[in-house]
C-alpha cells in the first residue's frame, strides 16, 4: 500500500491532540521552542517538535474563517531531500514514509536546499547538531497500525489509508459539500505528489501553502 494521510482543515477543531500524540509516541520534549512551522515565513521545526498545529483567522469572500493547519514533513512521493543526500541518510520507503538515519548523516545540509516545505532542517554546528523530522510513524505502519496523530484525531480531520483511495475520499467530500471546500486537493500533484494531502475551506495560499 502506498500510504498517505488526508488532512481535512474543515473538520479540524484545533484540539492539538495530534501534536501531543506525536510528542508522546516519539518521547519528545513537551517544549515548543522556536518552531514556527510557517511555510510562507520559513522557520525550522525544532528537534523536539515534528508536528505543529497553526491557527489563523482568515477573511475570504466577506466572511471570517478560523483555520487550523497541521504542519509536518509532507513525505513527498519523489522527495528532493532524498535525491540530493550523498550518503543515503534519507530514504523513501515503499510504504510511503521518508525516514532518516542520523548515523549516516554528514551534516552537509543539502537536504535543506532541496526541501519544498521547510522540512527537514539541521540544527546546531557541524556534527554536533541534529536533524530530526516526522517519521510518518514508519514503525507503526510496519506493524499494521495508524500513525499516532491519526489514531488520536476525534473528528476524522486526519484519515490514514491508501493514497489513491484518499484522493477519491477527498473528491467525495468536496462534491458532497462544494460550498465548504476549495475544489482542490493540495498535495495530489504539488511537488510531484505528497503522502500528506489537504482539503481546505479557503484558498491554500491564504493558509501559507507554497505554489510548488
Amino acid at each position: 500500500m502506498n500510504s498517505a494521510i488526508l488532512v481535512d482543515l474543515v473538520r479540524c477543531m484545533g484540539c492539538r491532540s495530534c501534536q501531543v500524540a506525536c510528542k508522546a509516541w516519539n518521547e519528545l520534549s513537551a517544549e515548543i521552542t522556536h518552531c514556527l512551522g510557517s511555510y510562507d515565513n520559513p522557520a525550522s521545526f525544532s528537534a523536539d517538535t515534528w508536528s505543529l498545529v497553526r491557527f489563523r483567522e482568515i477573511e475570504d469572500a466577506g466572511t471570517l474563517d478560523w483555520v487550523f493547519t497541521k504542519l509536518q514533513c509532507r513525505h513527498c512521493d519523489s522527495p528532493g531531500c532524498v535525491a540530493v543526500c550523498p550518503v543515503g541518510s534519507l530514504v523513501k520507503t515503499p510504504e510511503g514514509p521518508v525516514i532518516y538515519d542520523d548515523q549516516k548523516c554528514i551534516a552537509c545540509r543539502r537536504c535543506q536546499a532541496a526541501r519544498p516545505f521547510g522540512v527537514p532542517s539541521y540544527e546546531g554546528q557541524e556534527k554536533q547538531g541534529v536533524m530530526r523530522k516526522c517519521t510518518f510513524c514508519a514503525e507503526r505502519i510496519a506493524d499494521g497500525l495508524e500513525p499516532a496523530c491519526v489514531k488520536t484525531c476525534s473528528t476524522d480531520a486526519l484519515v490514514f489509508g491508501d493514497r489513491a483511495e484518499l484522493i477519491a475520499e477527498g473528491m467525495r467530500r468536496i462534491s458532497e459539500r462544494p460550498e465548504k471546500y476549495e475544489h482542490h486537493i493540495y498535495g495530489e500533484n504539488e511537488a510531484g505528489g505528497t503522502s500528506w494531502m489537504y482539503l481546505s475551506p479557503v484558498p491554500f495560499d491564504k493558509v501559507g501553502f507554497p505554489n510548488v
